[in-house]
């Protein structure tokens, strides 16, 4: 599954996925995979996106579950 939201906080804050990378500590291809899908982050790095994005873990990567 996509993570449209990740990507809309971070172009949101003006950032490219290789700043983003770079303020996060990981490669700009470890950011293409988490938006794109084939990633999972770790806690950790989540946290740390989140942080940086100024959102919450439920912004970015909570799943909402199909009623």
């Amino acid at each position: 599954m996509k993570n449209i939201r990740m990507k809309i906080a971070r172009v949101g804050e003006d950032l490219s996925q290789a700043q983003l990378a770079e303020k996060v500590g990981v490669t700009r291809q470890t950011i293409g995979m988490i938006e794109a899908g084939k990633f999972n982050p770790s806690l950790q790095l989540c946290v740390t996106i989140c942080k940086i994005l100024n959102v919450t873990l439920n912004d970015i990567f909570w799943e909402e579950e199909n009623v």
